[in-house]
């Protein structure tokens, strides 16, 4: 199918609505599943994007490949010389279609990518050194750079935000959160949002990128309640080993026939999955896909100490977990203290819940309490108040400076756990080797999350800097392209946010602005290509 027109890209929506069950009706239940030893028919759905991932990365990319792009507003001066005489150079055209190599250069930021520290000065200028500019930017809809793709993910748009503790707040200034388009300090005006400070409530967060999607016009895009079980290449050969050849030169062999036309997609990839329909049961579906994109984020497996006695019901990995636990009540009365391992911003989140609700910790970590690597170390202490309140306690309330435990917390600098016992004990080992034993009424591990790539071969391990490696944010993200966010050991496959080392919502946008300009580029290539060899008449 070729959807290259509003016609078609309607007949593209409605399709998909079938698949995933929109139409409630007896469709669904004939939804299309092939064996792999099956060659793909032309009735199963072939979308150009599909976007794995829900969260603020798959929505900004939405909004992006939905045709919205970034201009130069005719008020804008960038602090920046050097960045503003560049913008000046082609104020005419949107950010998509300049070179965004040329414009990054020179850039620095807290960000590894040069894409996503432009976007981010161009969405909050001198951002770091305190400022509160505005955007240099202004948005247009220009509905014929509309690249057909979906959004799938477990929850509703916003990803991992909807689970997130509700009584903590973010990190990030509230406005650094905000997605390209709408402000959220006008839009929790809109919303009588009591906003106390610069920093918000997750809930708040979460609220917003839901309402994002639909007073966008995103909605048509996003599928809930999906979850992908595999992502597979269906075709290999010249095309891997020659990326070049790839990007550069579209051949006729790219091109498949359906209906006696020519289509503008090649089926690169295989996707399967369920949905999960209102009554708990599993719907099935296979499409396929030119492109996919991951925007999974890195909540989906937490970090384990790998020791023995993990497993036990006792001991928890999520501050969700950990609220849950105190809801219920089954943590009031208890004698013993609350164990909390970790030493970031998390375990900190674990120790005010404790401290708040009156529970006793004891707060063992890996570091020295003078790490300079301790995130807190990089906090202003007027605007993280809570989180230097918990250092300050790691600092002055540790196990050495006093024989006994503190009433209320304790903290084990340097000290390992080495395992937990089913009477509810753990075996702790300082730095020099020495062992303690110490009893609690609920382990909490807090030392990160990885993300989970079970769906793709080797669950993605081969496409990371350090091959046949778990993908982390930190130590082994993604490796991309730095301007297309395209995965440089996997063509067609794109990667963005924390993945690529982006944890912060203001710098994985530029991960969308890369992989927009990437495909928007193909896509034009493509037709191109069509008109040439049709005469010039084009693609209806």
């Amino acid at each position: 199918r070729s959807y290259s027109n509003p016609e078609a890209e309607g007949q593209l929506l409605n399709s998909f609505t079938q698949y995933f069950g929109d139409n409630v009706g007896r469709k669904i239940k004939r939804m299309p599943l092939i064996e792999e030893t099956v060659v793909p028919g032309d009735s199963l759905l072939t979308l150009p994007v599909v976007v794995i991932g829900n969260g603020p990365s798959g929505i900004c990319l939405s909004y992006l490949l939905s045709g919205y792009r970034p201009y130069l507003s005719p008020e804008a001066i960038h602090p920046n010389p050097v960045l503003h005489t560049k913008l000046e150079e082609a104020r005419h055209l949107s950010i998509v279609d300049q070179d965004l190599e040329y414009l990054s250069e020179g850039l620095e930021g807290r960000s590894s990518n040069p894409v996503a520290v432009l976007f981010d000065t161009l969405l909050h200028p001198d951002a770091d050194f305190g400022y509160d500019y505005p955007p240099v930017l202004h948005w247009k809809l220009e509905q014929h750079n509309y690249i057909p793709h979906i959004v799938v993910g477990k929850g509703p748009p916003g990803g991992a935000w909807h689970s997130m503790e509700g009584s903590m707040l973010t990190i990030s200034f509230g406005d650094w959160m905000e997605l390209p388009g709408l402000s959220f300090k006008e839009w929790a005006a809109n919303k009588r949002r009591n906003i106390k400070s610069d920093r918000v409530m997750p809930e708040e967060i979460a609220c917003y990128y839901k309402h994002y999607v639909k007073v966008m016009g995103l909605q048509k895009n996003f599928r809930d309640n999906v979850y992908i079980t595999s992502v597979s290449r269906l075709y290999r050969g010249k095309d891997d080993e020659d990326r070049t050849q790839l990007n550069e030169n579209i051949s006729a062999q790219h091109l498949e026939m359906e209906d006696g036309q020519k289509s503008l997609i090649k089926r690169n990839w295989e996707v399967r999955g369920y949905q999960r329909a209102t009554d708990g049961s599993h719907v099935p579906f296979c499409l396929f896909a030119e492109n996919v994109a991951l925007a999974t984020g890195t909540f989906d497996s937490p970090g384990r100490l790998q020791v023995e006695g993990e497993d036990f019901p006792f001991v928890l990995h999520s501050m969700s977990d950990f609220g849950a636990a105190i809801s219920k009540g089954k943590l009031r009365g208890k004698p013993d203290p609350v164990l909390i391992v970790g030493a970031g911003l998390t375990a900190a989140d674990a120790v005010l819940c404790a401290c708040n609700n009156n529970i006793p910790v004891i707060h063992v970590f890996r570091r020295r309490v003078t790490d300079t690597s301790l995130i807190f170390k990089q906090l202003p202490k007027k605007l993280y108040p809570e989180y230097h309140k918990v250092y300050h306690m790691m600092c002055t309330q540790s196990h050495t400076v006093d024989s006994n435990l503190h009433s209320a917390y304790t903290s084990f600098p340097e000290h390992n756990v080495l395992s937990f016992k089913p009477e509810m004990k753990c075996v702790l080992q300082s730095a020099c080797g020495l062992k303690k034993i110490l009893k609690f009424s609920v382990a909490l591990v807090l030392i990160g999350s990885h993300p989970n790539l079970f769906f793709l071969k080797d669950q993605g391990h081969s496409i990371g800097h350090h091959s046949n490696q778990p993908i982390t944010c930190k130590g082994n993200p993604i490796e991309i392209d730095p301007y297309t966010y395209e995965c440089t050991k996997e063509a067609n496959l794109f990667a963005l946010g924390p993945l690529v080392g982006d944890n912060f919502v203001r710098f994985l946008k530029g991960g969308a602005l890369g992989i927009a300009r990437c495909l928007a580029i193909r896509q034009k290539k493509k037709h191109e290509l069509i008109e040439s060899r049709d005469g010039g008449d084009g693609v209806p």
